[in-house]
């Protein structure tokens, strides 16, 4: 792995690198667009983490709060949700309008002097729209393909409350290294693999010397503030942001069962959870964590924007077992039947008295999908009290 320093000053007020694995690469130009499909020789890899939540998600409150310079396009199309757009017709005052984060190219001190230092390099600070354990990180430089940066590095902060832009640059910040200045490819998603063990609500991007980079994607798990859900009382007890997850689903052939846990209502259909057609006689169910043990009390099933494909009935089970186990253990109590969905319908049900869960299933018949679960309730003094404990133990 490359390892070269980044400035001095930069250097003092970071920690040690964190446990750093390489996965697929790509360094080097891509070939010059030569018309057709713009994606037709952009590289990927399967990597091993993009099955987590991307904790830069703009749907979790995610942003680019700030950037040295962004000449060419804005800091803000790092965390656009989609793929990165080429046109190679548009053109703007300052030059080609690329979908992503591009700087002006950097020059040296003088006509002796025409190159950049080794040391100089542009950033962007991110705010993580969930704090989290950083899994994986991908820097994708989609359509730049000879204007990405050389090499990248990213690093990490943990900052309570709303820090400002400022705030997080003050020299009492401490950041540690997720990324060294590693060397990326053009016109690629390039991956990283994280090993720290820590909680962090920021990140620092850089790139060397300058360039752009078209998306950011920060793939780990939510580890929420254990202190602000004790004062909440009451809330979604599998939602996204809260730190529930989904362990596993029957199918994602259309969409991710993760976005039935993601903020807000649906906005069209692909926003929800949708399977191919069944041709059995079985059906589809999705399998969730959720943010420690709690009692439920209440549940939301939503088909919004599911009409002429939205599960035609649902059931809810629940297990106070250890996360990862698998649908077919042992112990799972049934707490809503089989019960009629409508299309296009928010569903609301009051349990006739509270569950105590640290696993909940729900089963659509036969197929289909939801849009959104929502399960109301509080924590349980033991599940407070180990989310406390991994608060703790994530430096939080």
């Amino acid at each position: 792995m490359v390892t070269n320093p980044l400035s001095a000053p930069e250097a003092s007020s970071a920690a040690p690198a964190a446990p750093f694995s390489a996965v697929p690469s790509f360094t080097g130009d891509a070939s010059p667009y030569g018309g057709g499909d713009p994606y037709r020789d952009y590289r990927s890899a399967d990597l091993p983490f993009t099955h987590l939540v991307d904790l830069a998600d703009r749907r979790l409150g995610a942003g680019v709060v700030a950037a040295n310079d962004e000449f060419f396009a804005e800091r803000e199309n790092l965390l656009k949700p989609g793929p990165a757009e080429f046109d190679p017709e548009r053109f703007g005052h300052k030059g080609k309008i690329m979908d992503g984060w591009e700087t002006r190219r950097r020059r040296g001190a003088s006509a002796a002097r025409p190159h950049p230092t080794d040391d100089d390099h542009d950033w962007a600070l991110v705010r993580l729209g969930a704090p989290g354990v950083v899994r994986g990180i991908v820097v994708d430089t989609a359509h730049f393909r000879g204007n990405y940066p050389q090499a990248v590095s990213v690093e990490a902060t943990s900052v309570p409350g709303s820090p400002s832009p400022d705030d997080l640059l003050a020299d009492d910040v401490k950041w540690t290294t997720l990324v060294p200045r590693t060397a990326v490819g053009g016109h690629a998603a390039n991956g990283f693999t994280v090993g720290t063990e820590k909680r962090f609500t920021h990140l620092r991007v850089n790139q060397h010397p300058d360039g752009g980079i078209a998306r950011l994607r920060v793939y780990g798990d939510v580890a929420p503030d254990p202190g602000w859900l004790a004062a909440l009382g009451t809330f979604d007890l599998v939602a996204l942001e809260n730190g529930g997850r989904v362990e596993d689903a029957s199918d994602r052939f259309y969409s991710p069962a993760t976005n039935t846990i993601q903020p807000g209502r649906s906005h069209q259909m692909d926003d929800g959870w949708e399977t191919r057609r069944r041709r059995d006689k079985g059906n589809d169910w999705i399998r969730y964590e959720l943010a420690e043990q709690a009692e439920i009390r209440a549940v939301e099933i939503d088909t919004a924007y599911l009409k002429g494909n939205s599960a035609g009935w649902a059931a809810l089970s629940v297990r106070d077992g250890e996360p990862g186990t698998g649908s077919e253990a042992a112990g799972w109590t049934e707490v809503l039947p089989r019960t009629r969905l409508q299309p296009d319908t928010n569903h609301r049900f009051v349990l006739d008295s509270s569950v105590t869960a640290r696993q909940v299933r729900i089963d659509i018949f036969p197929d289909g999908g939801i849009s959104r679960l929502r399960l109301f309730g509080s924590l349980t003094d033991e599940g407070a009290a180990r989310l406390f404990l991994r608060q703790r133990e994530l430096g939080g």
